[in-house]
């Protein structure tokens, strides 16, 4: 399988989770971190977990719309963009899931899916020249 056909479906995999986990936290940021974490969220917290979905809804649409031509410099862009972000994700997850104690099995396992996604698309965008 080419590298192009590798990068354009890790795109279409970001374009679904993503624009299905930001619609998600923009309709109730609360009850996301309380499945996700099993802690509750009020206030600014809201406000900031409306804004993340925000964000995560415009990089699955990118995502989405970059699959159709993943070799070009924007879909690349798009493609590294996703990489940062499943990066900070893994190891935010990670984070959360040891501070927590151990207790979120969602959070560990969202860090581990945010870890193979990004390894998975940095040896996509690494090799992306390659057949």
């Amino acid at each position: 399988m080419s590298k192009s056909v590798w990068l354009a479906r890790l795109l279409s995999i970001g374009g679904v989770l993503e624009t299905v986990t930001g619609l998600a936290l923009i309709i109730d940021p609360a009850g996301g971190a309380s499945v996700l974490f099993g802690s509750s969220m009020e206030g600014a917290g809201v406000a900031i977990g409306r804004i993340g979905g925000g964000g995560l809804l415009a990089l699955g649409i990118a995502c989405w719309l970059a699959r159709k031509t993943p070799m070009s410099a924007a879909s690349v862009g798009v493609g590294w963009a996703y990489l940062v972000y499943n990066v900070i994700a893994c190891v935010t997850l990670a984070w959360a899931s040891v501070a927590l104690g151990g207790a979120s099995v969602l959070a560990l396992g969202g860090a581990a899916l945010h870890g193979v996604l990004g390894a998975a698309m940095l040896a996509a965008l690494l090799g992306r020249g390659q057949a």
